[in-house]
């Protein structure tokens, strides 16, 4: 096992990709890129001049910020992922100004609806279903289709794919409804067919999880921040308490943390074509959250399925 805590910038020199980098987890795997050395290109359509439908607050320039004030290099870049026009230019513009495309990942179509809870195919509304397809799994397949066309050609490249629930979990559970479903199955499988098609280029895929993420929007839901989001148990200015099971959520940072160390990793080709989660790479990598804990959201939420109910300080 290698902490890769214990190892200065150890992404010096390496350009990366982060395709939807405005806010969760997508802004936390850029941060820690630039932390660690790598000149992150931060794309998204949410800027200080024009914010996405999505009406949230948080800009590709303030990620874009968050690395450059703390002495690293990033570029903000407004892409809509869904327009292949908008991403070939992108893609031609990281080929004219570096030549090359070390890392890339796409943290995509968090922001589309998720349709109908647990209701059938039949109830659900078949325009979000297909904006759900086209925003989430389209962008994913269309980002990498000019990316890797890049990225491939650097011996040892990485491309990583956010999503939610390993193959292991998302093949055994359902998610919500069946466009849900079929777009989180879909993601991790895309692991599998990118990397088969890297690995003769000596390049790398991998579909990768969060557990529970401490995004800005939820951290809003219980009126809390960062710094302060045990207090969600409290009575809080929203008004919402935070279930029990807040406590093994983890900050959007230790999912780029764990990024970075597999990044790091040179026999990173080992991952190919799997997918897994934050908990998994913490855990082979000694990552830790900013509060010096290792959070296992997701063996938390398997354990719930059994009897007796898990404690869940035994989880964090």
């Amino acid at each position: 096992m290698t902490n890769i805590e214990t190892i200065d910038k150890p992404l010096a020199g390496r350009i990366a990709l982060v395709a939807g980098a405005t806010r969760g987890a997508g802004r936390g795997v850029a941060q820690a890129l630039g932390d660690a050395g790598a000149t992150v290109w931060c794309t998204g359509r949410s800027t200080r001049q024009h914010r996405s439908e999505y009406d949230r607050a948080e800009t590709i320039e303030d990620t874009a910020d968050l690395i450059n004030n703390a002495g690293g290099t990033a570029v903000a870049r407004q892409v809509d992922h869904t327009d292949e026009a908008q991403v070939r230019d992108l893609v031609a513009q990281i080929e004219r100004e570096h030549g090359r495309l070390d890392i890339a990942v796409t943290s995509l179509g968090g922001e589309n609806e998720q349709g109908l809870w647990d209701k059938p195919i039949w109830e659900q509304d078949s325009a979000v279903g297909r904006g759900m397809l086209r925003g989430i799994l389209e962008s994913h397949l269309l980002t990498a289709t000019h990316a890797l066309g890049l990225l491939h050609r650097t011996t040892g490249g990485l491309h990583i794919t956010l999503t939610d629930g390993d193959a292991a979990y998302n093949d055994t559970h359902y998610r919500i409804n069946a466009y849900f479903d079929t777009i989180k199955t879909a993601l991790t499988r895309l692991a599998f067919s990118f990397g088969h098609e890297l690995a003769q280029h000596g390049g790398t895929a991998v579909a990768l999880s969060p557990g529970w993420l401490r995004s800005e929007m939820m951290l809003d839901i219980f009126g809390v921040q960062e710094d302060n989001w045990r207090d969600a148990w409290t009575q809080t200015p929203t008004g919402e308490t935070a279930p029990e099971d807040f406590a093994i959520s983890e900050s959007p940072l230790f999912l780029g943390r764990c990024v970075v160390a597999l990044a790091a990793d040179p026999e990173r080709s080992r991952w190919n074509q799997r997918s897994s989660t934050s908990e998994v790479l913490a855990a082979e990598y000694g990552v830790n959250d900013l509060d010096g804990s290792r959070p296992r959201a997701w063996s938390f939420i398997t354990a719930l399925e059994k009897e007796p109910k898990p404690d869940v300080v035994d989880y964090r």
